[in-house]
C-alpha cells in the first residue's frame, strides 16, 4: 500500500479592520497605559469593551478608566509557548477581571510554575516597552501580592486621546501538519504523473475529484479509482481584482469551478490563456502544466465548442 502522505502546512493572512469609537478608544488607551471599559445600562463594566450590550444589544458608549491590578478568575498553565505567543518561556493564560471590572480579560501571566498561580491571586500589569495601540501593549500580567480593594477603581472616561488609533492589522495564522489520507495521497500522486483521478461511489456512481474516501450523500466507502479529464468545462467562475501577498499572478484574472470530463462535481483552477471578460460559462479548458509542477497552473481553453448548458447544469 501506498504510504499516506504527511506534511507541515502553514495558513497565514493579515486580517484588516477599522475601529469604531469604543475600540479605538481601548486600544489607544493601552498606548498610554490607560485601561478602559464600557458600562452597560444595569451599571455592569465590561473590559475589554464592547460597542452592543450582549445581553440587550444595545449600543453602548459610556466609557470608564478602571485598574492596571486585577484578581485571576481561572487559568490554565502553558508549557510549551509557541511562535508570536505572548513570553517565550513557559507561563500562564489567565482570565483577570481588572479592579473596577465586571468582566475578566484574557492575557498571560508570567509565573515561575504551575505552583506558583491559583484562582483569586493578585497581578498587576506589566506594561510593554514600545507600545503602538494593541492588545500586545499589555506585554503580560505579573503577581502583585496585595489584597483587592474595598471599593471599584472604575471612574468616567471621555476616551479622548491625541492620534487616536483608527485600524487595526491582525496576523492570522494556522500552523500545523496536515495528512490528505489515503484517498487523497492517491490524487496528489497521481497529479504527479499529470494524471487526475477520482473515485468512484458504488451506491450513487457518483466521481468525487478530489476523492475524499468516502460518498458524503450516500455514507460508503470510494475504492475504485477512476481517471478524469484531462479536459474540463467551466461552470462558474468569478474574476479576481484584488492581487494576494506573495502570489506572482496579475490581476484580474479568473478563478473559476471547472468540471472535469466524468466527474461528478466541479474543482477549483485559474484560467489562463484568454482575456479575463472573455471567460465564460461553458467554456471548454485543458489543464497547463509547468516544468517539475506537481499540478496543474492553470487551464487555457481548448478550442472546442462551448459545452451546452444541459450537460453541466447539475454541476454548478
Amino acid at each position: 500500500m501506498t504510504e499516506v502522505l504527511s506534511a507541515p502546512l502553514v495558513v497565514e493572512f493579515p486580517f484588516t479592520r477599522s475601529l469604531g469609537p469604543v475600540q479605538s478608544a481601548f486600544l489607544t488607551g493601552l498606548r498610554e497605559r490607560t485601561l478602559l471599559g464600557v458600562t452597560t445600562a444595569d451599571g455592569k463594566v465590561l473590559v475589554p469593551p464592547v460597542e452592543y450590550d450582549p445581553a440587550t444589544a444595545a449600543e453602548l458608549r459610556e466609557l470608564v478608566e478602571v485598574g492596571t491590578t486585577g484578581t485571576v478568575t481561572t487559568w490554565a498553565w502553558n508549557p510549551h509557548p509557541r511562535r508570536n505567543q505572548p513570553l517565550a518561556t513557559p507561563f500562564a493564560w489567565v482570565l483577570v477581571r481588572l479592579d473596577g471590572a465586571d468582566t475578566a480579560l484574557l492575557h498571560a501571566l508570567d509565573a515561575p510554575g504551575p505552583e506558583a498561580v491559583h484562582t483569586g491571586m493578585r497581578v498587576r500589569v506589566r506594561w510593554a516597552a514600545e507600545r503602538t495601540g494593541a492588545i500586545t501593549d499589555i506585554a503580560c500580567f505579573e503577581p502583585a501580592g496585595e489584597p483587592a480593594p474595598d471599593a471599584p477603581a472604575a471612574r468616567p472616561h471621555d476616551g479622548s486621546f491625541a492620534d487616536p488609533v483608527t485600524g487595526i492589522v491582525a496576523e492570522a495564522r494556522l500552523d500545523y501538519t496536515y495528512s490528505p489520507g489515503r484517498a487523497q495521497t492517491a490524487y496528489i500522486n497521481a497529479l504527479s504523473g499529470r494524471r487526475t483521478v477520482g473515485e468512484r461511489c458504488p451506491s450513487c456512481q457518483k466521481v468525487y475529484v478530489p476523492p475524499r474516501g468516502a460518498c458524503p450523500t450516500c455514507g460508503v466507502a470510494t475504492t475504485d479509482q477512476v481517471e478524469v479529464g484531462p479536459a474540463g468545462t467551466v461552470t462558474t467562475y468569478c474574476i479576481v481584482n484584488i492581487k494576494a501577498k506573495n502570489l506572482d499572478i496579475e490581476v484580474p484574472y479568473v478563478y473559476a469551478h471547472i468540471a472535469l470530463d466524468g466527474a461528478g462535481l466541479a474543482l477549483h483552477g485559474r484560467i489562463g490563456g484568454i482575456p479575463y471578460d472573455q471567460v465564460r460559462m461553458g467554456l471548454r479548458v485543458e489543464p497547463v502544466w509547468t516544468e517539475g509542477g506537481r499540478y496543474p497552473d492553470h487551464y487555457r481553453p481548448t478550442g472546442e465548442p462551448d459545452a451546452d448548458y444541459d450537460a453541466y447544469k447539475e454541476l454548478l
